[in-house]
């Protein structure tokens, strides 16, 4: 389950970032595009296992937030939303421009006052 080493790298990472302040953390925001391989369900259930070994988090919270996948169009120059995993343009023509959909990134993070 490889949604166990990302939320211990996304710990490390606030670890890194604000070494002081880890007991303040409230909230974690993702945003996980579709492409990321990446399951709200399995990142929550991955959350709560890497909590029973860090209990100093237990007051912390994970959000996901799942985004789609946009394809920008090099001939009509528009940015369209994929359905259904095909990757072609309203105006029919196929893109491999993927403007959004493949990051995982934290968007925001919330401390205790």
């Amino acid at each position: 389950m490889h949604e166990i080493s990302l939320v211990r790298n996304i710990f490390r990472t606030l670890e890194d970032e604000f070494p002081t302040d880890m007991g303040r953390i409230r909230g974690i925001y993702l945003k996980a595009g579709l492409l990321s391989n990446v399951q709200p369900i399995l990142m929550q259930n991955a959350f709560a296992a890497v909590l029973e070994d860090e209990p100093r988090y237990q007051q912390t919270s994970l959000h996901v937030e799942v985004l789609p996948i946009l394809i920008h169009c090099d001939v009509c120059d528009k940015t369209t939303e994929v359905q259904q995993y095909k990757f072609v343009c309203p105006c029919g023509r196929p893109s491999r421009n993927v403007v959004q959909g493949e990051e995982l990134l934290i968007s925001k993070v919330e401390f205790d006052d």
